[in-house]
């Protein structure tokens, strides 16, 4: 989410509608050739993970890239202004295809609002996502300080939807007062998970496909969120921020009045599908989020800045779901975040700075992954 992607401004210091004619850009020999010629310096040393890499886009903040069931498709955000949107819509592509930064792939958003966290449903021809449209046509705000602490916006428009691969929205799933967003479906294909405010907090919440049958999963006062299932659909991975001292406690209910969070302080809880057996998996300090489960079940993927003294960067890390053998991943000096794993195995989606020429964009890339 763009929330998510104003942490690499933030801590990192940088000063940082579909197209009429938007179609997407096929890679020809050429560019396929380009990207092999270049794939291994993409690859820093140490990153033996990856057996190649391939930059996906080049321009804009582009992000949660999300694979279909048949891994033949992602849909991700961006906020590319070449793409003409003002701020984060929905786009979709085929899993080799790379796009320029001047013309966008097909945008499966309304164009309207902003959006965040879209989803593929099982039967690889819907998607779902959260979009604030039905609130305000225009992009909202992004405060990004509030009395010098860093923020998220969490906004009380944020509804979850359903569109098909033209863009048509089919179907809303949520229509509670307050925030409803960052929707994930799990890979046995029944069931959603997402954030809501419904209660009075971030709480995560699941419901079936359909939008039927909501259960709360956690309580905890603190923001709850950013949740996937593991490969067997039987567990839940999450961020959260849990404020301790009568302080912080203050400053958490405050901000969360006026529809904010503060970013800078999240660790990863492990629980049950239904919300049982929660236990917490880092003790790291710092920012550790975006956790995606590797394939095999065992071990979660996520990205942190706990080795940072100033903020950044922010690298990928594995970590075994009881919280042993800790590994770095990654080994940028800027930015690695939201790793996504292909339903086979095979390769890993995420976004980084790297190869931005110093700049503030944030692209996609696909490596192929090996264990």
């Amino acid at each position: 989410m763009n929330r998510l992607l104003v942490i690499l401004i933030l801590l990192i210091t940088f000063s940082a509608c579909k197209n009429e004619n938007a179609r997407a850009l096929e890679p020809s020999s050429e560019t396929t050739s380009i990207v092999s010629e270049v794939k291994d310096s993409l690859i820093y040393p140490e990153e033996i993970h990856f057996k190649s890499i391939r930059q996906v886009t080049f321009g804009g903040d582009n992000a949660e890239a999300y694979w279909s069931f048949d891994d033949k498709q992602l849909v991700f955000q961006s906020n590319n202004a070449k793409w003409n949107v003002g701020c984060d819509q929905m786009f979709l592509m085929n899993a080799n295809e790379t796009f320029t930064d001047s013309i966008a792939p097909p945008m499966l958003s309304t164009g309207k609002g902003r959006t965040t966290c879209a989803y593929f449903l099982p039967d690889n021809k819907h998607i779902i996502y959260a979009s604030t449209h039905l609130g305000d046509e225009n992009c909202p705000d992004t405060p990004l300080r509030k009395n010098g602490k860093y923020i998220w916006p969490i906004y009380d428009s944020y509804d979850i939807f359903v569109a098909d691969l033209e863009g048509n929205v089919v179907k809303q799933l949520t229509n509670e007062i307050g925030y409803d967003a960052e929707p994930t479906v799990s890979p046995k294909g029944d069931k959603i998970v997402f954030t809501s405010t419904r209660s009075g907090d971030l709480e995560l919440y699941t419901m079936n496909i359909d939008g039927t049958d909501v259960k709360q999963i956690t309580s905890e006062l603190g923001y709850d969120g950013g949740a996937f299932f593991s490969p067997d659909g039987t567990k839940l991975i999450f961020r959260s921020s849990r404020p301790k001292t009568e302080k912080e406690i203050k400053d958490y209910k405050d901000l969360l009045a006026e529809g904010l969070v503060e970013p800078t302080e999240m660790e990863l809880y492990i629980c049950n599908a239904d919300g049982s057996d929660l236990k917490q998996l880092t003790d790291l300090g710092n920012a550790n989020w975006s956790p995606f489960f590797h394939p095999s079940g065992d071990k979660i993927l996520f990205s942190s800045n706990f080795e940072a003294e100033r903020g950044f960067p922010f690298n990928l890390y594995l970590i075994d779901i009881d919280g042993k053998n800790l590994k770095r991943v990654t080994h940028g000096e800027t930015f690695d975040a939201f790793p996504v794993f292909s339903n086979d195995g095979k390769y890993l989606a995420f976004s980084s700075n790297r190869n931005n020429g110093g700049g503030r964009d944030t692209n996609l890339f696909i490596a192929e992954w090996q264990d």
